[in-house]
């Protein structure tokens, strides 16, 4: 299957880039369905509920950990066995929990996940990329992104409502089960890519102080920063705001993150650069009125509405702004880089608003969140030439064509002001 063939006449590889798609849906309900499932698993585990949720802790500490010397040390190899073989860890992972009543052997099956899946994310969007020509990529990267929010908005509710209909092991072989299938699909669909030759390698401190790289890492760290802050104490600001129905705000923000993701597709090709300003300064701007107007319910629900199409779309922006700037071909390497510095984002920003809520109560959780989203906002500004070019301009087809016969020359990171 060649590159030209999947795109000939604009039309997108609609089959392999769901295929990719449900590879994010399965990392991300792999990663959080046993936050659903505390009361559940903890007797047959033999432990508290708080320990059940170590296990969504052990797998995003296992992808920090993993995701940039994995990937570089795979990034010899030839990419679709490497995804092939990322899928089958999750399926080995995910088979494990079902079949433990053990919690240490437990903890080791989720650290197994999280590795698979600090190497899946570093994969996903650099795939995408080389699937496309240059003025879809994305449109590429919303689609594959999707499965994050559908997971989110559809997925864990439903894997916690299986749970509860068949019981949690069957919910994780379930998810082993797909990730299997879904090998056979990538295998079907999915075009066979070349890993990195040794004399074309960018080793990854290069590939860091690389123009653009550095300022897109920076926009990741500082939204995530940001919107953790505040996402994750969601529960205590809305009780504070006289508002107890925690789950409707989740479920207005879930659904909007859709019209988010829908909205960016449109727009991230022809308008990147405005798109990601516009999706950042809204954000701002609803932190705003949380702070000064979540009394109001009715500000409280658009506002979280608003809050979830702006942040729906800006990962496929910035995963977009990334690629451009490393090109197709260090995609996975440099998505590896931000990986880690997505995973301390949240990190950073659950702990900041967990002390801030000690130190000032819930009503403080806005104005933490926003001085970062501000430096976000600030960067991508700035950042007009390199990161976040008004305009993406082609790059030389050596330096990012992707491989095989009939092979489209992508373009790559704009170097104009």
């Amino acid at each position: 299957m060649t590159l030209s063939s999947q795109v000939k006449g604009g039309r997108l590889p609609w089959s392999g880039l769901l295929a990719l798609s449900c590879a994010a849906f399965t990392a991300v309900l792999t990663e959080l369905l046993p936050a659903g499932l505390l009361p559940a698993m903890a007797p047959p585990l033999g432990v508290a509920e708080s320990r059940i949720g170590f296990l969504v802790t052990a797998y995003a500490a296992a992808s920090f950990v993993a995701a940039v010397p994995v990937t570089a040390a795979l990034r010899a190899l030839p990419r679709r066995p490497v995804l092939c073989g990322a899928l089958l860890g999750f399926a080995a992972g995910n088979a494990l929990v079902a079949l433990s009543s053990s919690y240490p052997l437990t903890v080791a099956a989720r650290l197994l996940a999280g590795a698979m899946g600090g190497m899946l994310w570093a994969m996903l969007a650099g795939y995408a990329a080389r699937m496309v020509p240059a003025e879809q990529r994305g449109r590429a990267i919303a689609v594959v992104l999707a499965g994050i929010t559908l997971a989110l908005a559809l997925g864990v509710p439903a894997g916690t409502a299986l749970a509860g209909a068949v019981g949690w092991r069957a919910a994780f072989a379930t998810l082993a089960v797909l990730a299997v299938l879904l090998v056979g699909w990538v295998r079907l669909r999915v075009p066979a890519f070349p890993g990195e030759p040794p004399h074309a390698r960018v080793p990854l401190v290069r590939l860091a102080v690389r123009p653009g790289i550095r300022p897109v890492l920076s926009v990741t760290l500082f939204l995530l920063l940001g919107h953790q802050a505040m996402y994750t104490y969601v529960a205590p600001f809305a009780a504070q705001a006289g508002y107890g129905r925690t789950g409707v705000l989740l479920g207005v923000f879930g659904t909007a993150t859709v019209a988010g993701i829908w909205l960016t597709g449109a727009l991230v090709d022809r308008q990147p650069r405005p798109t990601l300003l516009g999706a950042l300064a809204l954000m701002a701007a609803v932190l705003v009125v949380l702070g000064l107007g979540a009394r109001a319910h009715g500000l409280l629900l658009g506002a979280v509405a608003l809050w979830g199409v702006a942040f729906g779309g800006a990962p496929t922006l910035i995963q977009t702004a990334l690629v451009d700037a490393s090109g197709p071909a260090a995609a996975d390497a440099a998505t590896s880089l931000q990986t880690t510095v997505y995973n301390a984002g949240i990190a950073a920003g659950s702990l900041t608003g967990g002390l801030a809520l000690d130190a000032a109560g819930a009503g403080a959780l806005p104005w933490t969140a926003l001085p970062p989203v501000l430096l976000a906002l600030a960067t991508v500004a700035a950042g007009r030439r390199y990161a976040f070019p008004a305009r993406r301009a082609a790059v030389a087809p050596e330096a990012n064509a992707p491989a095989g016969p009939g092979a489209m020359a992508p373009a790559c990171p704009g170097r104009r002001s």
